[in-house]
This record gives structure tokens, C-alpha cells and sequence, in this order.
């Protein structure tokens, strides 16, 4: 069996003659001094025009570089057998459609039964040896789009698109309500909650965090709206749309307003959260509260799906963009929606260039 994978490999051009390796394996190839250091410790780690060197020779023009990286194995992951939805794998890259209700991959107190678990599994039953490396995380409860690298190489260079901003990252979610205007941006800073340090919260002195947002469809008392990161902040876009007033249905941790505060108007129990009454929102009545109430109740979680994500193949240099279907209790929750009586008698569509039609 092979030790290595497919080498990378680079050919010194012309304007490069006289350059240092190193300097062509740091400047051109993108290798990391992390991933330099351990291919120096290989035997066929680091080679030119098939021979072992050390990174300060020089190069000529024409000269081919190789870098081979070991191959390795998540042993520290118990395999187990699970239904993949694979849509799309090379030698490189593994593109997944995440279900809903599944982590991603093991953590304290959770070692088994995560996503990660079935792809060494679905690994070492082809015959393949290599270590998960999730480059980007997604929810237990979200579903859709997640990326997988190889190897340290590929990992490393899909996670500076991350870094750099380079990666669009699209997802649709039903919401509460309608924002108030069809498209915006959502600039509020995010940090931890200081009373639940588990929760994350918009405030002053967090961390700069951008969604952008296009309403794609309204409905009676709900939305469907396609968000785009610009930012990564966890829980970014659940804790972005509640602060606007629009927060995920199904979503226990970010909730509606209608779960907070109880006041007393007209001999009328209503429901207001405090942020809420300062922005000149009508308190809820007791069925509207009720309403919202069933409606998160009709989900098992909350109602966000990661639709697509475009980014540059590390190796091909092509780009390329990968999608998910709207899964099916998203596309159930939607219909109902669709039957109910919505603003004007009909519900409103937004399929304009660069949007996704779901």
C-alpha cells in the first residue's frame, strides 16, 4: 500500500529561476510552515525533479516540485455505518448534504453516532485511508452543504478562502414574520451571552458580524429568506434574524419574543419582550401568541438549511458550487405556510439573478 497521496506538484517557470524552494513552496504553492515542517520529516515529503532536497536549494526553470503528504486515518473515531448523501468527491475534497439532527463530529460526551463517524466508516470501506477534516461547522439541528477535506494541504487553503472571505455561503430559512424591507444587511456585533455563556447574543463590544438577506417569499405570518454569511460567528444567523425581529421557527435556543415576558394590558394577558416594546411593537394577544407557539412546534427544529456553497478547488483552481435540495420537513413547514392567507392574497417571490429558486 501507498504511504503517501497523489503527489502536488509545481513547475518552476522562468521568472522563478534562482529562487529558493522554500520560497516557492511558501510564496506559489501555498504551503504552510506548519505543513512544511512535517513534510521535511518524510522521506519522499518534499522532492525536485524526483529527488529528496533540503528547502534551501535553489531552482531552475523547468524543475518539477513534489510534495507528498502522508496518508492517514481518524483512528480515534469510531467507524460506523451511516446513509451518506455525497454530492460531489474527488482525491481531495468530500462534499456532503448534512442532515438535520446529526453533529457533525465527536465532542465531549458525544463520541459516537456524528457525521464524522460515518465517513470513516464509508472511508475505510472503500479502502481509503484518510483523516475528517470538516472545513466549516453547521449546526446539530441545520441541515445542508458541508465540506470535508483530504488532506493538511487542502484543508489548509478551503480554510483561508473561509479566513479571506472568498467562500459564498448561501442558506434559506423560514422565519417569524416579515423584515422590513425586502433585502439589508444585518451588522450587528455577536459575543457570548454573560448570564448563558452557551447562548450568543448582539451587543456593543462583540465581534464584528455581517448577514445579508433577501426576502424570497412572505406568507401570512412567516417568511422564507435567503441569507449569505459574510461573516462566521456561531449562530450567527439565528441570533442576526431574532435580533431583527424575525427569529428561526423551531429554534429553542433563539426564540420569539412571545416566550419572555408577560404583561398585563386591557384585562388581556399579551405577550412582549422588553427590546420589543422599545422599538413600538404591538404586544401579542394570547392566540396570536399561541399561534407562533404551534408554529415552532410544527418543526423539530429550526428551519435553516445551508442551500450552497462556491469555492476555488485548492488544487484545480477551478470554482466550483455545490447545492442542497430543500429537505423535506422545510418543504413541508413551507406549504403549510403557502395555505395560509398571505399579505395581498398571494404569496410574493423574489428570483432575481444571483438568488436561489428553491
Amino acid at each position: 500500500m501507498d504511504l503517501y497521496y497523489p503527489p502536488i506538484s509545481y513547475v518552476v517557470s522562468e521568472r522563478e529561476d534562482g529562487m529558493l524552494l522554500k520560497t516557492i513552496m511558501q510564496k506559489r504553492m501555498g504551503v504552510s510552515r506548519k505543513l512544511i515542517s512535517r513534510l521535511k520529516l518524510t522521506e519522499q515529503g518534499i522532492m525536485l525533479n524526483g529527488t529528496r532536497v533540503y528547502i534551501s536549494a535553489k531552482v531552475q526553470t523547468g524543475d518539477l516540485i513534489e510534495i507528498r503528504m502522508e496518508q492517514e486515518r481518524s483512528d480515534d473515531m469510531l467507524p460506523q455505518p451511516m446513509e451518506l448523501d455525497i454530492l460531489y468527491e474527488d482525491g481531495h475534497l468530500l462534499v456532503l448534504n448534512k442532515p438535520a439532527g446529526i453533529i457533525v463530529h465527536p465532542t465531549k460526551g458525544h463520541y459516537t453516532d456524528t457525521l464524522a463517524n460515518g465517513v470513516v466508516h464509508y472511508w475505510l470501506e472503500q479502502g481509503w485511508n484518510y483523516r475528517f477534516r470538516a472545513v466549516h461547522r453547521l449546526d446539530q439541528e441545520t441541515s445542508g452543504v458541508l465540506v470535508v477535506a483530504k488532506n493538511p494541504y487542502v484543508h489548509q487553503h478551503v480554510s483561508e478562502q473561509m479566513i479571506a472571505g472568498t467562500v459564498d455561503k448561501r442558506y434559506i430559512a423560514l422565519v417569524h414574520g416579515t423584515p422590513a424591507s425586502q433585502s439589508g444587511d444585518i451588522e450587528g456585533p455577536i459575543d457570548r451571552d454573560p448570564l448563558e455563556p452557551h447562548r450568543r447574543i448582539v451587543t456593543p463590544g462583540g465581534y464584528p458580524s455581517l448577514t445579508r438577506y433577501k426576502v424570497c417569499e412572505t406568507f401570512k405570518s412567516a417568511s422564507m429568506v435567503e441569507l449569505k454569511l459574510e461573516t462566521g460567528r456561531t449562530h450567527q444567523i439565528r441570533v442576526h434574524m431574532l435580533s431583527i425581529g424575525c427569529p428561526l421557527i423551531g429554534d429553542r435556543m433563539y426564540r420569539h419574543p412571545v416566550y419572555d415576558t408577560r404583561v398585563q394590558r386591557n384585562d388581556q394577558v399579551q405577550t412582549i419582550a422588553p427590546e420589543a416594546a422599545l422599538n413600538g411593537v404591538v404586544p401579542l394577544t394570547e392566540l396570536e401568541a399561541a399561534s407562533i407557539q404551534e408554529l415552532d412546534s410544527s418543526i423539530g427544529r429550526q428551519a435553516l438549511h445551508a442551500a450552497s456553497l462556491t469555492l476555488v478547488h485548492p488544487i484545480e483552481g477551478r470554482t466550483m458550487v455545490f447545492s442542497a435540495p430543500l429537505p423535506e420537513d422545510m418543504k413541508s413547514l413551507k406549504a403549510g405556510l403557502a395555505q395560509e392567507e398571505t399579505p395581498e392574497g398571494a404569496s410574493i417571490h423574489h428570483n432575481n439573478e444571483g438568488e436561489l429558486n428553491v
